[in-house]
């Protein structure tokens, strides 16, 4: 399997409201920018469609080590949350109903056909990767939505 590191980040100026998000995919030193962004939508929701997008973006299953500032995305795999959710039916352990259902399910089939180490680094503290991906996603939200 190759292995590749990926950084990702998610931003929005309000919450919910206009919305970015980017990653850096790094690969023998080679680097692939992507981003995107909604007009209406939320920071959690950028957070993972960063990461789905970045893991769709690989053509083959690698060893990924996936850098995010994103507490909920890496608690969510890394402490069993996504698991327990999808077994509970979609609740949490307040039976209350999981939110953005809909991107859980896109990234599922993603870290079980790649094997994804996700790591934390603290956002906005000078991280490279993770400041380069916050800009890509701000400048998107920036340059495309009024």
């Amino acid at each position: 399997m190759k292995k590749i590191q990926i950084y990702t980040d998610g931003a929005c100026s309000g919450n919910p409201g206009k919305g970015g998000w980017g990653a850096v995919l790094v690969y023998n030193k080679r680097e692939k920018e992507l981003c995107g962004g909604e007009a209406q939508t939320t920071n959690n929701r950028m957070e993972l469609t960063a990461v789905i997008e970045a893991l769709s973006a690989l053509r083959e299953p690698c060893e990924v080590e996936l850098t995010t500032d994103s507490k909920y995305v890496c608690d969510a795999i890394n402490q069993g949350w996504l698991d327990s959710w999808k077994s509970n039916g979609w609740k949490k352990a307040d039976k209350k109903p999981v939110l953005n259902v809909d991107l859980w399910e896109r990234l599922l089939p993603l870290i079980e056909t790649n094997k994804v180490d996700f790591i934390w680094v603290k956002g906005h503290n000078g991280h490279p990767y993770n400041e380069k991906c916050d800009e890509l996603a701000v400048n998107y939200y920036l340059n495309n939505f009024d």
